[in-house]
């Protein structure tokens, strides 16, 4: 799977309202043991982030992470903007993730970052 699949998969995992379904799109990009961090959470493993993922879908049904950039890569290092859109077409501000790839090409870390970069 290319990387930008992954990164799209993973998206997939964000936002499919199936709980089986979000854990089977996630196993399919997510390394034994890997993390995720954003300003809220910090997230240990895929249960750990499967449950996070649950609880935003508790606080906003059937939102969904809608990736706006291209996947920029180079080595084992990616960065898209995503944004979360509401099921009233309404979106949250854009987001950026960092992913970084083991070597089989699976995600073994992703850092978030909400909101668009302040000027200077």
């Amino acid at each position: 799977m290319s990387q930008e699949a992954t990164i799209d998969r993973y998206c997939e995992a964000w936002s499919d309202p199936d709980p089986a379904q979000r854990a089977a799109a996630l196993a399919d990009v997510w390394a034994t043991g890997a993390t995720y961090t954003d300003p809220m959470v910090h997230a240990e493993g895929a249960e750990a982030l499967l449950k996070h993922i649950a609880g935003v879908h508790s606080q906003m049904p059937g939102a969904r992470i809608v990736r706006t950039s291209e996947v920029q890569v180079h080595h084992d290092v990616a960065r898209f903007a995503w944004q979360v859109t509401l099921p009233d077409g309404s979106s949250l501000p854009e987001g950026l993730d960092l992913a970084i790839f083991d070597a089989g090409g699976k995600i073994k870390r992703i850092i978030g970052f909400f909101g668009p970069l302040g000027s200077r």
